[in-house]
């Protein structure tokens, strides 16, 4: 190690550490349609606790069967993170999380309650009441677990005497963690900062344990209410992909962990996070949850390195560092985007999928493999956002769907009319049929609805071409809403329709699956 890399690692060592909670598990997929699949969550969970997450919020065990399964797998196959379940103030709430997080080699239980005003009327407690059903649960959640955190939901609402108190009774019943939640975006930073400092200079036994923020973005300043509680004292930072969550989402992980490693200098702090993986879960997180990055969004978004101004360009080309205060591949993008075509090999391909963060086995790479030409065939050049697309499909389970889109042709044009020539294979048993509709969109979703009966609302349909040019590949996400369940589906092919046709079919699944596969008249 040279002399400057050596002292470069001594200050980093010397350096406070902020653990970054990840509750893109819970709290985004909160979010309406940005529910994941039990597998998609597993997944999920081991990209997070690969790239340095310290503790995984993995879901809410009481709320769904479901959730309690993919807390209980999530937990099994952690290998260096927390694993963290929520639970609400009651002993029952306390008693299923603990059985989905007690495999985990770090459990951790997180209990919590309304203490503003507001919250405290829903249950009808006094502050009295409350304050022994902190100390009760919080007391019952540490002689199951050892690693207990406690959070006052709406707490920058909540009056400051009240809340040091119940602050005080959690830290004296065993609360190791105290999270202190802006649960509607209402603080600013000023606030934010004045909350922790008071907290930790007025409460007894703050000294001995980790305050954390969780701040939500209703009013855009999630990032800067988090980072102002992390210089005031807080020493764990709540968030979640993309700022995935609830309303405007919650303090984006991407955002603060690039202002604490780029502007270290005045937030002299460490994470664990290996950023160079930012990019890749970004991707992942979008795919699964079907909330797209919108293309202006800080680190992650698409023109977050791109400059059109000609003055900039300038600057760049003369040196980059006049215009971007990071590099690309800081956060994993590819420092070069290498054209790759319909007479590049298996090897390049590997290199190149490599290069943007998935490292295949050689089954894997078959499969992909032969995507990959057929994509090649019909498009002159396939750029590294067509590679993230058509690994994006190739990770969904279509093989083994319900309803499976065999064969799709329409006709349409400006004197119609317009007709879709639909063949699904439903359960295994294909059937094909021929539909009109207001346009070959509409008309391919009226055969689906003809060959499967069904009584959805398209609450969402949203094309986004993946690179230039008329030989682009679209990317199609839907939305369904059917009996207040909602689903999201998502699907890439150079041919727009075909992409609508298995983003439809695709969120049609997934409604079966949150329904576990029950018969199709489910759905009527």
């Amino acid at each position: 190690m040279t002399d400057q890399g050596k002292q470069t690692a001594d200050v980093a060592s010397e350096q406070d550490r902020v653990m970054i909670f990840d509750t893109t598990l819970r709290d985004g997929e909160q979010s309406p349609g940005a529910t994941m699949t039990h597998d998609e969550k597993v997944e999920i969970a081991e990209m997070l606790d690969e790239m340095g997450v310290d503790i995984i919020e993995a879901g809410f065990p009481i709320a769904s069967e479901g959730d309690f399964k993919a807390v209980s797998a999530i937990s099994a196959q952690a290998k260096n993170a927390v694993i963290c379940g929520l639970a609400r103030a009651s002993f029952g709430d306390i008693d299923r999380c603990w059985e989905a997080v007690k495999h985990a080699a770090r459990p951790r239980i997180h209990t919590f309650i309304g203490t503003s005003p507001l919250h405290r009327g829903i249950p009808n407690l006094t502050k009295d009441e409350m304050a022994q059903r902190i100390h009760e649960t919080v007391t019952h959640a540490r002689n199951l677990c050892d690693n207990v955190q406690w959070s006052p939901m709406d707490a920058t609402r909540t009056e400051d005497d009240y809340l040091c108190r119940v602050v005080e009774i959690a830290i004296k019943a065993g609360a190791t963690t105290i999270n202190i939640p802006d649960t509607v975006g209402y603080t600013a930073p000023r606030e934010s900062a004045a909350l922790i400092r008071m907290l930790i200079e007025n409460v007894p036994g703050a000294d001995d344990i980790i305050f954390a923020t969780h701040c939500h973005n209703d009013l855009g300043m999630a990032t800067a209410n988090s980072l102002a509680a992390v210089d005031a004292g807080a020493r764990q930072i709540e968030c979640t992909i993309n700022g995935l969550g609830e309303r405007a989402g919650n303090t984006a992980l991407e955002e603060v962990v690039m202002a604490m490693k780029v502007r270290n200098d005045i937030m002299p702090y460490q994470t664990r996070i290996d950023t160079t993986r930012i990019m890749n879960i970004s991707h992942r997180v979008a795919t699964v949850s079907g909330f797209p990055v919108q293309y202006n969004k800080a680190i992650v978004g698409k023109n977050a390195f791109a400059h059109e101004s000609g003055i900039h360009q300038d600057g760049m080309l003369k040196n980059a560092e006049t215009f971007e205060i990071m590099r690309p591949e800081d956060i994993g993008l590819s420092e070069t985007n290498i054209v790759m075509g319909k007479h590049s090999g298996r090897a390049a391909l590997r290199s190149k999928l490599s290069d943007l963060g998935y490292d295949l086995a050689d089954n894997q790479l078959k499969d992909v493999f032969v995507r990959f030409k057929a994509l090649a065939d019909r498009k002159k050049e396939v750029f590294d956002d067509d590679l993230l697309a058509l690994m994006r499909d190739s990770t969904s389970d279509a093989e083994n769907d319900y309803i499976q889109v065999k064969h799709l042709r329409v006709v349409c044009g400006t004197e119609g009319p317009q007709t879709a020539d639909l063949t699904l294979s439903i359960d295994g048993s294909e059937t094909s049929t021929t539909a009109h509709g207001d346009g070959p969109v509409d008309a391919t979703f009226n055969a689906v609805k003809a060959l499967f009966p069904h009584n959805v609302n398209l609450q969402l349909y949203q094309v986004h071409a993946v690179t230039e040019g008329t030989d682009a590949q679209a990317t199609v996400s839907v939305r369904m809403e059917e009996d207040g369940k909602i689903a999201t589906g998502q699907a890439a092919d150079t041919d727009t329709v075909v992409a609508s046709a298995k983003a439809y079919v695709n969120a049609l699944n997934r409604l079966l699956v949150r329904r576990q596969k029950t018969a199709p008249a489910a759905l009527n």
